[in-house]
C-alpha cells in the first residue's frame, strides 16, 4: 500500500488546525445575527367611528395583515355621540383620536375651521372621485345612502313609496319611521337637506302622518322587519345586510333624490403617531380597503370598485341625487336639530 503523499497530509493538517481555530475562536458561542428591522408602523393609532361594530370586526383582520406591528384601537358610537366625545376631549386639551371616520361630512368643516385636522395629501387621494377637500384635510371614505325601504311581506313593489314624498300618503299613517338626527349623522343630513329641499312643513306633514323617530338606523331595521313598520327612511346599508340574509326588505331608490353621503376620514394634528396614521388612512383609500368597506354594505369613493351586494352602480343613481350642501349643514348644525326637536319630536 502507498504512503499517502506529503502534500495530501499537509492538507489534511491545516483543515483540522482551521476547524480547532474556529472552535476554539467560539464558534459554539457565536451571537445570532441581528433581528431585521420591523417593517411598516408601530405603536398605537386610535380611531373613532361610527362605522357599525360588525363592520369594525370585518376590517380588523385586513388591517392587521397590512400593519403586524400596529395597534389598532378603535371607540364606536353614533357619530353625535362620537362628537361629544371629541367635544369634550376639546375642551380638556387632550384628544385621544389620532383618525376620525364618523357619517356627517360637515363635522370635519367644523373640525377644520377650528385647526384640529392634519392636512395630508394621501399619494392615493387621486383615486378617491366623490368629496374629498383640496387641501387634504379630510378625504372621503366610503359612502352611505339614505334612501327608503319597505317590508316585501306586507307591501307589493307597486305599493311601496317611490320617493319621499310619497310618505305623506295616508295608507303610511302611523307605520313609516327614521332615525333621530339628534343622534345619528346620516339622519341629520336627511333632515337638513329634505328639509331645505321641501320646507319644514314637510316635517310637520310627516309627523302628522305618523312619523315615528327612533334613536338609530338598526331599532328602525328590526321594526320594520317583524312588520311594525311599513316603510322608512333609513340606510340602504342596512337594508341590504339583511336582505341578503333573507329578511323581508327592499331598498326603493326615492326619485326626488336619494341623499347621498360620502362619509370622510381625517386624522387629527394632535396625533403622536402621524406617521402610522397616515398608513392607515392610505390603506383605507386603496383598493384593498375600499373592497373590505364594500364588504360593509357601503358604497366605495373609488370608481374601480363594484358597488355592495345587491345594491347598483352609484352611477346608476347619483346623477338624480340630493348632493348635501356640507358648509350650510355645518353653519347650521344647533338650528336645524332644534328645529327638528321643536316640529318633530316635541310638537303634539
Amino acid at each position: 500500500m502507498k504512503k499517502p503523499s506529503y502534500l495530501i497530509i499537509s492538507l489534511l493538517v491545516i483543515v483540522a488546525m482551521s476547524l480547532t481555530l474556529v472552535a476554539g475562536c467560539g464558534g459554539g458561542d457565536k451571537k445570532p445575527a441581528d433581528a431585521p428591522k420591523a417593517k411598516g408602523p408601530s405603536g398605537t393609532v386610535m380611531i373613532y367611528t361610527s362605522i357599525y361594530p360588525d363592520i369594525i370586526e370585518l376590517i380588523k383582520p385586513s388591517l392587521k395583515k397590512q400593519f403586524p406591528n400596529l395597534e389598532v384601537q378603535w371607540f364606536q358610537a353614533g357619530t353625535e355621540k362620537v362628537m361629544a366625545k371629541v367635544a369634550g376631549e376639546i375642551e380638556a386639551k387632550k384628544i385621544q383620536a389620532d383618525l376620525l371616520m364618523v357619517a356627517d361630512p360637515s363635522y370635519y368643516l367644523t373640525l377644520e375651521k377650528q385647526n384640529l385636522l392634519l392636512k395630508y395629501d394621501s399619494p392615493v387621494r387621486k383615486d378617491v372621485k366623490i368629496n374629498k377637500d383640496k387641501d387634504g384635510y379630510w378625504t372621503g371614505v366610503r359612502i352611505s345612502n339614505m334612501i327608503i325601504a319597505y317590508n316585501t311581506a306586507k307591501v307589493k313593489e307597486a305599493d311601496a313609496p317611490k320617493s319621499f314624498k310619497d310618505l305623506l300618503d295616508p295608507k303610511w299613517n302611523g307605520k313609516i319611521a327614521m332615525p333621530s338626527p339628534l343622534l345619528s349623522g346620516t339622519a341629520y343630513v336627511t333632515a337638513g337637506e329634505l328639509s331645505a329641499k321641501y320646507g319644514w312643513k314637510y316635517f310637520e306633514d310627516l309627523k302628522a302622518n305618523g312619523l315615528k323617530v327612533e334613536e338609530g338606523n338598526s331599532a328602525i331595521q328590526n321594526k320594520l322587519v317583524r312588520g311594525e313598520y311599513l316603510a322608512a327612511i333609513i340606510l340602504e346599508e342596512n337594508i341590504l345586510k339583511i336582505g341578503a340574509k333573507g329578511e323581508p326588505v327592499k331598498v326603493a331608490y326615492p326619485a326626488d333624490g336619494t341623499i347621498v353621503i360620502p362619509s370622510p376620514i381625517a386624522i387629527f394634528n394632535t396625533s403622536k403617531n402621524q406617521e402610522a396614521a397616515k398608513a392607515v388612512l392610505d390603506w383605507f383609500l386603496s383598493k384593498e380597503g375600499q373592497e373590505v368597506i364594500v364588504k360593509g354594505w357601503m358604497h366605495s369613493v373609488r370608481d374601480d370598485v363594484a358597488p355592495p351586494k345587491g345594491a347598483p352602480a352609484l352611477k346608476t343613481f347619483i346623477d338624480k341625487a340630493i348632493k348635501p350642501d356640507w358648509t350650510r349643514l355645518s353653519a347650521e348644525n344647533e338650528k336645524i336639530k332644534e328645529t327638528f326637536r321643536s316640529k318633530v319630536l316635541e310638537k303634539k
